[in-house]
């Protein structure tokens, strides 16, 4: 798959860069805010080769990408030059759909990012359930301890994480929003209140909460504080604001949320895991029927975020919690649906798609069977959920429950289920997958037949016409930049670091001039002018980008002297940019030269740790 190359179609099909308001990411979905989900082409982006589906929930529209999916939302970050950049302020944000929509999308937003780190400190609290269940190590001593600390440090901390997270989806500051949320799980403030004590502040009574690991509290505090935010900024003069404003802030949202946010979120929170609570210890069978026949539903409209802060309070507080198990038997009743329609199906391409994704979702990443296979072929869907329903009913009949947040509800987070009921659990997976097979295979769908051969046979005609792929040949790549070279390694952003945009190197400029290292085409000029793509004429694609964030000058201190199309020459002169100016105001200028289709390459060279003029030579391409 050309990650770029589907960057460019995405972008395309759901209406360009000015329609895209924010953009996250989550394990397998791309999940865009735009201005106007009517521009949007679902047809056209599911024929995408690496688009499993689409799917809109709430005002969010959602490109299901699996397991590629953060290659490609940092392919799609470098074709728009940041999303970012692309966001209204939040006062000029159109309310679209009804609050309950608003609502969902707003816990969407703010979970969305943060789930890699909770899915990795889930595992370690898995495998530390295990090393438990099975007396591997002495839990007293200290490699237990620090191994628990890195397992329960995102859970701890979590009002911070998600402060930050939820500064950011409300375009306030996240560093205040961390400010908060470090004030109210600072040690002296847990001591103070756990004492039993009567505590006040200035007078007024302050009751008793515990924030550690507390979701709501936070959310409904960073909320309130973003709009106080932008009152203050308001009101103060700019000379002042940077002390002002933060100090003001905090000094009124901290109280607020000790004396009055605090104590009602944990009841809201307490309030909610006893629905859930009842509905699976009063009602037993009946509730997990119903949970697990609904949760593909709840998933599909984005509800599921709304279950987070019940499960976390539900952990938090009681140690247990209900719901992670039916997402566990929600999942298996999709890789069972898959699995049945490679079973049935005799299209080829289809069969295929249905094993893979199957063996995907049995790893808890449900998103390409559902939307690929599943919900497609409609029956296979309605077969999920029966299969989803009776291993929910196997729950709930022997009241199984999850003892830690497992990352993801697939066979790797089965840890997560280690106690006393966990023989039950892992019985309820296993019918989830068997009944939604056998009902799928049963029922049977509208299999799409004659595709294949279809795809087989060659248009001479159109084959004559289409114009011969560019053929790729060695290379040597000149340098763009005066200045020294160093390692991708060294860039201090991991989409370059990691490569995962590509090969190569680095360049810590000297001089603020860009100069074509190929002979070629101007394939991509960002409107900031701080990155340029250029195609060169033996097909090697490659991306310069002067400086780390610096997308956020919109354009101010850079100057473009080409424009999108135009054939340029090794050392024709590109971009100028201010390189003392965009230092002072706090960017680092190391420029990252980026070959973006390194798979068509066996092998990618360059020194690194020299000094280098422009048009020496930088990288050898093979």
């Amino acid at each position: 798959m050309n990650h770029h190359e589907l960057a460019k179609d995405i972008v395309k099909h759901i209406g360009g860069k000015s329609n895209i308001d924010h953009m996250t990411h989550c394990m397998t979905r791309l999940r865009f805010n735009l201005n106007d989900n009517d521009q949007t082409d679902r047809k056209a982006l599911e024929d995408l080769d690496g688009v499993v589906g689409t799917n809109l929930s709430g005002s969010q529209f959602q490109v299901i990408i699996g397991n590629d999916v953060p290659a490609v939302y940092k392919a799609i970050v470098a074709e728009t030059g940041g999303v970012e950049g692309n966001a209204k302020k939040p006062s000029e944000k159109k309310k679209e759909g009804n609050p309950l929509n608003r609502l969902f999308d707003f816990i969407s937003g703010v979970f969305a990012p943060i789930l890699i780190a909770v899915a990795g400190s889930g595992m370690i609290k898995g495998l530390l359930a295990l090393i438990v269940a099975f007396d591997l190590m002495n839990t007293e001593g200290s490699t237990y301890i620090i191994l628990n600390a890195i397992g329960d440090g995102v859970f701890y901390f979590l009002p911070l994480i998600l402060a930050v997270s939820a500064a950011h989806k409300l375009g306030s500051n996240p560093y205040i929003a961390a400010g908060i949320a470090a004030a109210i799980l600072h040690p002296s403030i847990g001591a103070l209140l756990s004492t039993g004590e009567a505590v006040t502040f200035f007078g007024i009574p302050v009751i008793p909460a515990t924030y550690a690991s507390s979701v709501i509290p936070i959310l409904v505090i960073i909320w309130i504080a973003s709009h106080f935010e932008r009152v203050v900024d308001r009101f103060i003069h700019k000379s002042l604001k940077l002390l002002l404003v933060p100090m003001i802030v905090l000094l009124v949202m901290v109280p607020i949320l000790l004396l009055a946010i605090g104590p009602l979120g944990t009841l809201l929170g307490d309030g909610l895991s006893v629905v859930v609570d009842g509905l699976m210890t009063k009602t037993g069978v009946f509730g997990g029927i119903f949970l697990g026949a609904l949760m593909p539903i709840i998933t599909i409209t984005g509800m599921h975020y709304g279950l987070v802060p019940v499960i976390i309070n539900s952990l938090a507080q009681k140690g247990y919690d209900y719901i992670i198990p039916v997402t566990f038997v929600s999942n298996m009743g999709q890789a069972g649906s898959a699995f049945g329609v490679f079973l049935k199906s005799k299209n080829k391409k289809l069969k295929t798609l249905a094993l893979s994704t199957s063996i995907t979702a049995l790893m808890g990443v449900t998103e390409p069977a559902m939307y690929g296979v599943n919900m497609r072929l409609k029956r296979p869907f309605y077969a999920a959920m029966i299969g989803g329903a009776t291993g929910g009913a196997v729950l709930g009949l022997f009241g199984v429950k999850a003892y830690v947040l497992s990352g993801i509800g697939g066979l790797p987070g089965i840890p997560a289920l280690i106690g006393p009921t966990f023989l039950y659990g892992l019985l309820g997976m296993v019918i989830a997958f068997v009944v939604a097979t056998v009902v799928t295979y049963l029922l049977g769908f509208e299999d799409e037949k004659g595709k294949d051969l279809a795809e087989t046979v060659t248009d001479e005609s159109a084959s004559e016409k289409a114009p011969p792929a560019p053929s790729i040949q060695p290379e040597v790549i000149a340098s763009p930049i005066k200045g020294f070279v160093e390692p991708l390694s060294a860039v201090p952003d991991p989409t370059f670091a990691d490569e995962l945009m590509g090969k190569g190197v680095a360049i810590r400029p000297t001089e603020g001039v860009v100069v074509s290292p190929v002979k070629g085409t101007v394939s991509a000029l960002f409107k900031t002018n701080h990155a340029i793509g250029l195609k060169s004429e033996t097909g090697a694609e490659i991306l310069i980008h002067v400086g780390i964030d610096t997308v956020k000058l919109n354009g101010e201190h850079f100057t473009s002297y080409i424009k999108v199309d135009d054939q340029v020459e090794i050392g024709q002169k590109l971009v100028a940019f201010d390189q003392a100016a965009i230092e002072k105001a706090g960017y680092n200028t190391i420029t990252p030269i980026i070959v973006t289709n390194t798979p068509e390459y066996s092998s990618i060279e360059g020194d690194v740790s020299k000094e280098i003029e422009q048009g020496d030579n930088l990288l050898k391409l093979k």
